[in-house]
Protein backbone atom coordinates (compact mmCIF):
# COMPACT_ATOMS: atom_id res chain seq x y z
CA UNK A 1 0.00 0.00 0.00
CA UNK A 2 0.76 3.39 -0.92
CA UNK A 3 1.92 6.09 1.46
CA UNK A 4 -1.01 8.05 -0.48
CA UNK A 5 -3.32 5.27 0.08
CA UNK A 6 -2.55 4.94 3.61
CA UNK A 7 -3.27 8.62 4.26
CA UNK A 8 -6.91 8.11 2.38
CA UNK A 9 -7.39 5.15 4.64
CA UNK A 10 -5.85 7.84 7.75
CA UNK A 11 -8.67 10.90 6.47
CA UNK A 12 -11.42 8.41 5.94
CA UNK A 13 -11.34 6.83 9.86
CA UNK A 14 -11.35 10.29 11.13
CA UNK A 15 -14.33 10.97 8.82
CA UNK A 16 -16.08 7.93 9.92
CA UNK A 17 -15.18 8.63 13.97
CA UNK A 18 -13.29 5.68 14.16
CA UNK A 19 -10.08 7.70 14.95
CA UNK A 20 -9.68 11.05 16.12
CA UNK A 21 -8.55 14.29 14.48
CA UNK A 22 -5.03 14.28 17.56
CA UNK A 23 -4.89 10.64 16.52
CA UNK A 24 -4.29 11.35 12.91
CA UNK A 25 -2.31 13.79 13.46
CA UNK A 26 0.18 11.75 15.45
CA UNK A 27 0.00 8.53 13.22
CA UNK A 28 1.05 11.31 10.26
CA UNK A 29 3.92 12.77 11.61
CA UNK A 30 5.23 9.08 12.56
CA UNK A 31 4.80 8.00 8.81
CA UNK A 32 6.48 11.46 8.14
CA UNK A 33 9.21 10.85 10.71
CA UNK A 34 9.88 7.13 9.41
CA UNK A 35 9.84 8.39 5.66
CA UNK A 36 12.65 11.05 6.60
CA UNK A 37 14.75 8.60 9.26
CA UNK A 38 14.80 11.47 11.57
CA UNK A 39 12.12 12.91 13.94
CA UNK A 40 12.21 17.02 14.16
CA UNK A 41 10.68 17.07 18.20
CA UNK A 42 11.90 21.63 17.88
CA UNK A 43 14.67 20.97 20.47
CA UNK A 44 16.14 18.58 18.87
CA UNK A 45 16.22 15.85 15.53
CA UNK A 46 15.98 12.56 16.84
CA UNK A 47 18.03 10.05 14.72
CA UNK A 48 15.75 6.83 13.46
CA UNK A 49 17.76 5.53 11.76
CA UNK A 50 20.94 5.49 13.24
CA UNK A 51 19.46 1.75 14.49
CA UNK A 52 19.08 0.48 10.84
CA UNK A 53 22.94 2.37 10.09
CA UNK A 54 24.67 1.40 13.09
CA UNK A 55 22.95 -1.62 14.90
CA UNK A 56 22.19 0.39 18.10
CA UNK A 57 19.44 3.35 18.38
CA UNK A 58 20.54 6.64 19.38
CA UNK A 59 21.81 7.14 22.82
CA UNK A 60 20.62 10.59 24.48
CA UNK A 61 23.53 12.83 25.97
CA UNK A 62 21.25 14.47 28.92
CA UNK A 63 23.79 16.79 30.48
CA UNK A 64 22.58 20.34 29.97
CA UNK A 65 18.68 19.33 28.84
CA UNK A 66 15.68 19.76 30.82
CA UNK A 67 13.16 16.81 31.69
CA UNK A 68 11.46 17.82 28.90
CA UNK A 69 13.81 17.26 26.36
CA UNK A 70 14.90 14.24 27.59
CA UNK A 71 11.12 13.37 28.21
CA UNK A 72 10.72 13.90 24.89
CA UNK A 73 13.81 12.11 22.82
CA UNK A 74 13.03 8.78 25.04
CA UNK A 75 9.57 9.06 24.29
CA UNK A 76 9.97 9.34 20.08
CA UNK A 77 12.53 6.59 20.34
CA UNK A 78 10.17 4.32 22.27
CA UNK A 79 7.30 5.11 19.96
CA UNK A 80 9.75 3.99 17.35
CA UNK A 81 10.30 0.81 18.99
CA UNK A 82 13.70 1.22 19.56
CA UNK A 83 15.70 0.70 22.96
CA UNK A 84 16.67 4.21 24.98
CA UNK A 85 19.66 4.71 26.73
CA UNK A 86 19.94 8.42 28.40
CA UNK A 87 23.58 8.85 29.89
CA UNK A 88 24.62 11.89 32.14
CA UNK A 89 21.13 12.78 33.65
CA UNK A 90 20.91 15.82 35.40
CA UNK A 91 20.31 15.16 39.39
CA UNK A 92 17.44 17.33 39.16
CA UNK A 93 16.01 16.26 36.13
CA UNK A 94 15.76 12.63 37.23
CA UNK A 95 12.79 12.68 38.99
CA UNK A 96 10.62 13.94 36.53
CA UNK A 97 12.17 11.77 33.70
CA UNK A 98 11.42 8.68 35.91
CA UNK A 99 8.17 9.88 36.57
CA UNK A 100 6.83 10.60 32.78
CA UNK A 101 8.45 7.27 31.96
CA UNK A 102 7.78 5.06 35.05
CA UNK A 103 8.87 1.37 33.13
CA UNK A 104 12.65 2.98 32.46
CA UNK A 105 15.22 1.92 35.22
CA UNK A 106 17.47 4.87 36.66
CA UNK A 107 20.73 4.51 37.79
CA UNK A 108 21.33 7.57 40.24
CA UNK A 109 25.51 6.66 40.75
CA UNK A 110 25.79 5.61 37.22
CA UNK A 111 23.77 8.98 36.25
CA UNK A 112 21.68 6.74 33.95
CA UNK A 113 18.09 6.10 32.12
CA UNK A 114 17.14 2.99 30.71
CA UNK A 115 13.98 2.98 28.51
CA UNK A 116 13.56 -0.49 26.93
CA UNK A 117 12.10 -1.20 23.58
CA UNK A 118 8.59 -2.02 23.71
CA UNK A 119 8.01 -5.98 23.36
CA UNK A 120 10.56 -8.74 24.67
CA UNK A 121 14.30 -8.15 24.87
CA UNK A 122 16.85 -10.26 23.00
CA UNK A 123 18.81 -12.69 24.63
CA UNK A 124 22.09 -11.07 25.89
CA UNK A 125 25.19 -11.80 23.14
CA UNK A 126 29.06 -12.01 24.11
CA UNK A 127 31.06 -11.34 27.18
CA UNK A 128 31.81 -7.73 28.69
CA UNK A 129 33.84 -7.20 31.58
CA UNK A 130 34.30 -3.55 33.73
CA UNK A 131 37.05 -3.53 36.03
CA UNK A 132 38.05 -0.40 38.06
CA UNK A 133 41.16 0.25 39.80
CA UNK A 134 39.18 1.60 42.70
CA UNK A 135 35.85 1.94 44.39
CA UNK A 136 35.80 5.63 43.46
CA UNK A 137 35.61 5.16 39.88
CA UNK A 138 32.17 3.08 39.97
CA UNK A 139 29.95 5.90 39.03
CA UNK A 140 32.14 5.99 35.83
CA UNK A 141 32.09 2.20 36.09
CA UNK A 142 28.05 2.03 36.12
CA UNK A 143 27.81 4.16 33.20
CA UNK A 144 30.23 1.45 31.22
CA UNK A 145 28.22 -1.17 32.56
CA UNK A 146 24.52 0.31 31.65
CA UNK A 147 25.91 0.85 28.39
CA UNK A 148 27.15 -2.51 27.57
CA UNK A 149 23.63 -4.13 29.20
CA UNK A 150 21.57 -1.73 27.20
CA UNK A 151 23.49 -2.66 24.12
CA UNK A 152 22.66 -6.47 24.18
CA UNK A 153 25.69 -8.39 25.96
CA UNK A 154 26.33 -9.84 29.24
CA UNK A 155 28.23 -7.84 31.26
CA UNK A 156 29.96 -8.14 34.67
CA UNK A 157 31.44 -5.63 36.90
CA UNK A 158 34.52 -6.20 39.43
CA UNK A 159 35.35 -3.30 40.98
CA UNK A 160 38.42 -2.03 43.50
CA UNK A 161 41.52 -4.45 41.80
CA UNK A 162 43.87 -1.95 41.17
CA UNK A 163 47.83 -2.67 41.20
CA UNK A 164 48.26 -0.99 44.77
CA UNK A 165 46.98 -4.67 45.51
CA UNK A 166 47.28 -7.09 41.99
CA UNK A 167 46.40 -10.05 43.99
CA UNK A 168 43.01 -9.35 43.94
CA UNK A 169 43.17 -8.50 39.78
CA UNK A 170 44.83 -11.97 39.37
CA UNK A 171 41.71 -13.63 41.75
CA UNK A 172 39.64 -13.04 38.93
CA UNK A 173 41.50 -15.38 36.39
CA UNK A 174 38.22 -16.77 34.96
CA UNK A 175 36.74 -13.49 34.62
CA UNK A 176 39.43 -12.36 32.59
CA UNK A 177 39.20 -15.31 30.44
CA UNK A 178 35.10 -14.97 30.11
CA UNK A 179 35.37 -11.85 27.91
CA UNK A 180 35.53 -11.02 24.77
CA UNK A 181 36.19 -6.91 25.49
CA UNK A 182 37.30 -5.99 28.95
CA UNK A 183 36.58 -2.01 29.77
CA UNK A 184 38.98 -1.22 32.92
CA UNK A 185 38.07 2.33 34.69
CA UNK A 186 40.84 4.08 37.18
CA UNK A 187 42.37 7.17 37.69
CA UNK A 188 45.23 8.25 40.11
CA UNK A 189 48.13 6.92 38.16
CA UNK A 190 46.07 4.80 35.80
CA UNK A 191 48.22 1.78 35.42
CA UNK A 192 45.74 -0.78 35.53
CA UNK A 193 44.95 -1.31 31.99
CA UNK A 194 48.17 -1.97 30.55
CA UNK A 195 48.26 -5.13 33.41
CA UNK A 196 44.96 -6.10 32.31
CA UNK A 197 46.15 -5.98 28.60
CA UNK A 198 49.22 -8.46 29.48
CA UNK A 199 47.08 -10.79 30.71
CA UNK A 200 44.23 -11.20 28.39
CA UNK A 201 44.34 -12.19 24.29
CA UNK A 202 40.71 -9.56 23.79
CA UNK A 203 41.04 -5.60 23.56
CA UNK A 204 40.99 -3.70 26.12
CA UNK A 205 38.97 -0.46 26.18
CA UNK A 206 40.78 2.08 29.03
CA UNK A 207 38.48 4.83 30.75
CA UNK A 208 40.69 7.29 32.45
CA UNK A 209 38.97 9.03 35.51
CA UNK A 210 38.92 12.53 36.82
CA UNK A 211 39.81 10.79 40.36
CA UNK A 212 43.21 11.80 42.52
CA UNK A 213 45.09 14.36 44.01
CA UNK A 214 46.33 17.39 42.75
CA UNK A 215 48.67 16.07 40.48
CA UNK A 216 46.63 13.76 39.07
CA UNK A 217 45.48 17.04 37.17
CA UNK A 218 41.54 15.49 36.92
CA UNK A 219 42.51 12.54 35.08
CA UNK A 220 45.36 13.81 32.53
CA UNK A 221 47.55 12.24 34.44
CA UNK A 222 46.01 8.70 34.30
CA UNK A 223 45.10 9.57 30.34
CA UNK A 224 49.15 9.65 29.51
CA UNK A 225 49.64 6.91 31.01
CA UNK A 226 47.16 4.94 29.28
CA UNK A 227 48.08 6.19 26.13
CA UNK A 228 51.65 5.05 26.57
CA UNK A 229 51.00 1.56 27.48
CA UNK A 230 53.17 -1.24 26.94
CA UNK A 231 50.43 -3.41 26.25
CA UNK A 232 49.20 -3.47 22.18
CA UNK A 233 45.99 -4.21 23.39
CA UNK A 234 44.98 -1.17 24.89
CA UNK A 235 42.66 1.17 23.31
CA UNK A 236 42.09 4.81 25.24
CA UNK A 237 38.53 7.06 25.51
CA UNK A 238 38.29 10.23 26.48
CA UNK A 239 38.21 10.99 30.98
CA UNK A 240 35.21 9.93 32.55
CA UNK A 241 33.83 8.38 29.07
CA UNK A 242 32.41 5.49 30.67
CA UNK A 243 29.82 5.22 28.27
CA UNK A 244 32.33 5.53 25.16
CA UNK A 245 34.37 1.89 26.66
CA UNK A 246 31.83 0.33 27.25
CA UNK A 247 29.85 1.12 23.49
CA UNK A 248 32.95 -0.23 22.21
CA UNK A 249 33.58 -3.15 24.34
CA UNK A 250 30.18 -3.79 23.38
CA UNK A 251 30.32 -3.69 19.10
CA UNK A 252 33.70 -5.81 19.80
CA UNK A 253 31.72 -8.73 21.58
CA UNK A 254 28.64 -8.49 19.74
CA UNK A 255 30.60 -9.00 16.65
CA UNK A 256 32.65 -11.81 18.71
CA UNK A 257 29.49 -13.85 18.92
CA UNK A 258 27.69 -12.75 15.86
CA UNK A 259 25.88 -15.73 14.10
CA UNK A 260 27.58 -17.04 11.07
Amino acid sequence: MSQTDLNLELLQAVSAGRIGPEEALRQLELNRADKLGFADLGFARIDLDRKRRCGHAEVIFGQGKTAEWIIGGASRLHEAGQNCLVTRVPEEAAPHVSRALPSGDYDPIARTFWLKGPGESPAPRGNVLVLTAGTSDLPVALEARNTALALGTECKLVADVGVAGLHRLLSRKEDLEWADAIVVVAGMDGALPSVVGGLVGCPVFAVPTSIGYGAAFGGVAALLTMLNACSAGVAVVNIDAGFKGGYLASMVALKATRPA
